[in-house]
């Protein structure tokens, strides 16, 4: 892994613009886009260009959104130069100026920091380049639109698919990171299943933390102190995403307790599928990237043709605005609908997700 910022990040830029070899992400050493060259002889051809600034790539879920996203952007015949961050404010900040610099028709932006990247928004506009805000809200900025899934809506299937199994004991919750305005709406939303059980007497809440930058490494230290905190003696767990549940599980494993208690997930990640095949993790929330991806393009494109987009019917305020928003359906999955989701969409493949399962137990295709 390395990053690139500042005079560095500049010349790569211009030397990968002269060679015509798309953009190089900062965080996989492979190359991102559709080989665009420099933003000003694209436009002089009339294609769009649309600038894509990552939080980061290193998981499995954002490699999928930036592939989906380019196919889509080129199908509509634009395309896409992608830089992604590590999950550095900075970086993000500086890379989001070269693709400013670049002239980028349209600035789609998946924050590492829901307040950091606010900047990034006012840069752009002084530009007169329209921003749009990719699954997590930039706050506190005059953002164009906003395309994401209904985040609140996510942490109420979580919790209320750990309450139909267990409704009674003691509860952990492990949140996403404290910076990403997502984690807040995810944790809003399972609160509102949470807490009426909790005022009831039902179900306590023992322990109720974030996760720093989503760290699996951060959510098993998490779950380590709840269970250590309560002498292992937790019912349930609420895990804001996939990667918060594998390190939950990872500490439950170590007491021998995987399997035993229910844990929540999100993202659809092939460890949580698989994990969800093999009776380690309840559920997870899949969100479809292919129809946040495609709707995103669709949006992008238009907004560089049109100045606007039809159809972002829904506002969400941001702290600033209410923003113009694209909010998509989540689905629940569980052991009973693995075959009919994630692999009927072909997210994955059936002998990837049963893999350490036995093939007798495997879903009838």
């Amino acid at each position: 892994m390395y990053k690139v910022t500042g005079w560095g990040l500049a010349a790569l830029l211009l030397t990968v613009a002269a060679t015509g070899c798309g953009v190089v992400s900062t965080d996989s050493k492979e190359t991102s886009g559709t080989g665009a060259g420099a933003a000003a002889e694209t436009k002089a051809d009339g294609k769009i260009v649309i600038g894509m600034s990552m939080d980061t790539l290193k998981e499995e879920r954002w490699q999928k959104d930036r592939d989906l996203f380019t196919a889509k952007v080129k199908e509509l015949g634009g395309e896409v130069k992608v830089l992604a961050a590590n999950g550095d404010d900075a970086t993000q900040l500086s890379q989001a100026e070269q693709l400013i610099s670049q002239k980028v028709n349209v600035l789609v932006v998946i924050p590492h920091n829901a307040e950091a990247t606010a900047p990034i928004v006012e840069k752009a506009h002084k530009e007169g380049i329209k921003v749009i805000s990719y699954d997590r809200l930039i706050k506190n900025s005059d953002v164009d639109y906003y395309v994401s899934f209904d985040n609140v809506r996510v942490g109420e299937i979580q919790a209320k698919a750990i309450t139909d199994k267990v409704n009674k004991g003691n509860f952990v919750y492990i949140g996403g990171a404290d910076t990403d305005n997502n984690a807040h709406m995810f944790k809003q939303g399972a609160m509102n299943i949470l807490k009426p059980l909790a005022d009831k007497g039902d179900i306590k809440i023992v322990y109720d933390q974030f996760s720093k930058d989503w760290k699996p490494e951060e959510a098993l230290k998490n779950m380590e102190n709840a269970l250590t905190a309560n002498k292992n003696n937790i019912q349930a767990v609420v895990a804001a995403n996939d990667g918060t549940a594998g390190g939950a599980i990872q500490a439950l494993t170590a007491q021998g307790m995987a399997g035993k208690i229910p844990v929540s997930g999100q993202d659809a990640d092939l460890a949580a599928v698989q994990r969800i095949a093999e009776g380690k993790q309840t559920m997870t929330v899949y969100k479809p990237i292919k129809s946040i991806a495609t709707k995103a393009a669709e949006m992008a494109v238009a907004l560089a043709k049109n100045g606007k987009v039809d159809g972002a019917s829904s506002k969400v305020n941001n702290g600033k605005v209410d923003v113009p928003s694209v909010l998509l359906d989540p689905i629940a999955v569980d052991k009973s609908n693995l075959a009919d989701t994630v692999i009927k969409d072909g997210f994955h493949k059936v002998e990837d997700v049963y893999k350490n399962v036995p093939k007798d137990q495997w879903p009838k295709q």
